[in-house]
């Protein structure tokens, strides 16, 4: 109607300031016409036409005819999060539609804070800027790589069945998927990659050893079954890896189909719906008749279009391994997925674990290419040995540089397995850099829903604005192996109340290097973590006065310059503790000690009522009748109440 692409209309939207996701995203009818008037030329946006920010107060002063998103705004929150508070409160009110009374109240109820209505108006605010383009000459445009998850059953195969126009839902043993699968499509005249993943573990793997391969996940749900455990992990997972979720709701073409009450159940969980003003593309879909997969399609190419996804096909190929399998006729063989460069037939490639030069490659339709460009995922033959799921590789010149890097790898892994990764409650501040704030990450299972939302509650409470905490993933039951690798790639430790740990699962958080704690008495585990936490709070720093000495008489001594006769007044005069020298009672100097005699003896301390001499470190202007104060620096270990009252 405007004659631009989507594209373009959801940037120049941004521009102005609107809170716009998608062509899809609703906006009110001002901005509606402001848009037209532009791209008709009929009229230039301007500042005031920006959305307008409030200022900073402490009470909470709501604008008269003021929109939820411009009291997100005042709140200095997402507009999704305010909007899932509003959900969890029974009102299911868009970010563009103005608050009344009955909204306040809610706000009111969900922040702990009193929202007032006032006939202030909001400040100007200048045009959000867009998204800066990734630079580089030969970046080129890629297929957006696509994982589709979801909670068993809810139709993820069938989907991609239909995507595929193939029959491999007939094929999988119980119509459950038993392998990787990585198959392109085409939608109009562009390329989508996808993978399908048995449950989540695959996913989670290949994130746990540093491989991002995953540029958009479709979370399949269905309409007449609703938000299930896996579909509380798939956002889990997806979350940990930064990765941007579409929810396909699936099934809608059933009599019972909810797809309205799925929305509700998503919002709980911080997925909101578009419509409401969150920023998550949901579709309701049949994968059965086809209901609705076209939409699906499009929303795919938008949120990867915006993503601005692009590579260099020209620099040396690197990319990850998606699955691999020792072949009885081809040998090891193994699914890559480039990610920069162009993988040719005949490059030698080093792995992880293993290297070899390229004999043959296979696209996902089983036929034999001679090259593979970023996103496109092919099976190689050639290999040495067969590598892992998750492994990265990258395209190197010679046999010789390829063995050379395998060994080193090998030594690596050896003095690793001596020395393994274990990240512990007691060790995790050790892990934390300096000038960050420290984030303990937890992945929680217990035995019934009750204990599990007391515990969360109670560890919650623990935090404070120097340490956080994080849980990952939380759930009911029995410790898995999807719990494990969810906490090596999120850095997590496994804390279970009255779960059990089998000893299969426990041999992979060892392999893995997880923590795993079990608890029986909620006492004990919320201690445990208030110890942790406590160890990354930064301890107070305490001086100690040991001693004084008089300066009584100044010497030259050769090859140390001046020393200072000195005559020890109170406490201890130690070599290793730090001084000031004082004079008529203010410090001219500061530093530590170089030499601490008795006569001609070196001595480590020297008490009170004894003389001694005193070198000083890059020091020698003292004088008799100079006071020498000697001082211990200690640390002090704080509490984590010491640390939320001086928050307050």
């Amino acid at each position: 109607m405007l004659g631009v692409s989507n594209k373009e209309l959801v940037n120049f939207l941004r521009e102005l300031g609107v809170d716009v996701k998608t062509h899809m995203s609703s906006i009110d009818t001002d901005t509606a016409q402001l848009v037209e008037e532009a791209f008709r030329g009929e009229r230039t946006p301007s500042a005031k036409d920006a959305v307008e920010e409030a200022a900073e107060i402490e009470e909470v002063i709501v604008p008269e005819n003021a929109t939820v998103g411009e009291v997100a705004e005042r709140l200095n929150m997402p507009v999704a999060d305010v909007v899932k508070a509003l959900v969890q409160k029974g009102l299911m009110v868009p970010a563009d539609s103005p608050v009344d009374e009955k909204v306040l109240k809610a706000l009111s109820e969900a922040y702990g804070k009193e929202f007032l209505l006032s006939r202030e108006k909001y400040e100007e605010k200048a045009p959000v800027k867009a998204k800066p383009k990734p630079k580089g000459e030969n970046l080129k445009p890629r297929p957006p790589v696509v994982t589709v998850m979801g909670h068993v059953d809810h139709g993820k195969t069938t989907l991609l069945d239909y995507i595929r126009h193939t029959n491999v839902t007939a094929r999988e043993a119980g119509g459950i998927t038993q392998h990787i699968g990585a198959s392109v499509v085409e939608h109009q005249g562009q390329k989508i990659v996808f993978l399908d993943t048995p449950g989540h573990e695959a996913f989670t793997a290949m994130r746990a050893r540093g491989t991002q391969v995953t540029d958009i996940v479709v979370l399949v749900v269905a309409a007449d079954d609703g938000v299930m455990p896996q579909t509380v992990e798939a956002i889990n997972h997806a979350n940990a890896a930064g990765v941007p979720i579409i929810v396909a709701v699936n099934k809608v073409d059933k009599p019972n189909a909810r797809p309205d009450v799925i929305r509700r159940q998503l919002a709980d969980l911080g997925l909101i719906p578009e419509e409401w003003g969150g920023d998550t593309v949901m579709v309701d879909i049949s994968a059965k008749t086809g209901q609705g997969v076209d939409h699906l399609l499009e929303m795919i190419l938008l949120v990867a279009e915006l993503a601005e996804l692009k590579a260099d096909p020209t620099v040396n190929a690197e990319g990850a391994v998606i699955e691999a399998k020792l072949d009885k006729g081809k040998g090891p063989v193994a699914t890559v997925i480039v990610q920069q460069g162009t993988l040719r037939q005949g490059d030698i490639v080093l792995f992880d674990s293993t290297w070899g030069r390229i004999r043959a490659m296979q696209d996902d339709k089983g036929k034999s290419v001679k090259e593979a460009t970023p996103s496109m995922p092919v099976e190689i033959t050639g290999l040495n040995d067969v590598p892992q799921a998750g492994e990265l590789f990258r395209k190197i010149e010679s046999e010789k540089e390829a063995r050379d890097a395998i060994e080193r790898k090998k030594i690596e892994r050896e003095v690793e397995a001596e020395h393994p990764r274990r990240l512990t409650l007691e060790e995790f501040y050790e892990r934390i850099e300096m000038g960050e704030k420290q984030q303990l990450n937890i992945v929680l299972k217990c035995d019934v829903r009750g204990s599990l939302e007391a515990l969360k509650a109670s560890l919650l409470n623990l935090a404070t604005e120097e340490v956080g905490i994080s849980i990952v993933h939380e759930g009911v039951g029995n410790i898995s192996e999807s719990d494990i690798m969810l906490a090596s790639a999120s850095n997590a430790v496994i804390l279970g109340f009255d779960v059990k740990l089998s000893s299969d699962v426990k041999k992979i958080a060892e392999r893995e290097g997880v923590q795993v704690r079990l608890y029986r008495v909620i006492y004990d585990l919320i201690d445990d973590v208030r110890a942790a936490l406590e160890g990354m709070l930064a301890p107070t720093l305490k001086e100690n006065v040991t001693g004084h000495a008089e300066v009584r008489a100044v010497f030259s001594v050769p090859n140390l310059g001046s020393v200072a006769g000195c005559y020890v007044l109170d406490g201890t005069i130690r070599r290793s503790a730090k001084v000031r020298i004082l004079r008529s009672g203010a410090a001219v100097w500061e530093g530590a000690i170089s030499s601490l005699k008795r006569f001609k003896d070196d001595v480590r301390e020297v008490s009170a009522g004894y003389e001694c001499g005193i070198g000083f470190a890059d020091y020698h202007d003292f004088r008799e009748g100079d006071i020498i104060e000697a001082f211990e620096v200690v640390e002090e270990k704080r509490r984590l109440e010491d640390a939320k009252r001086r928050s307050q």
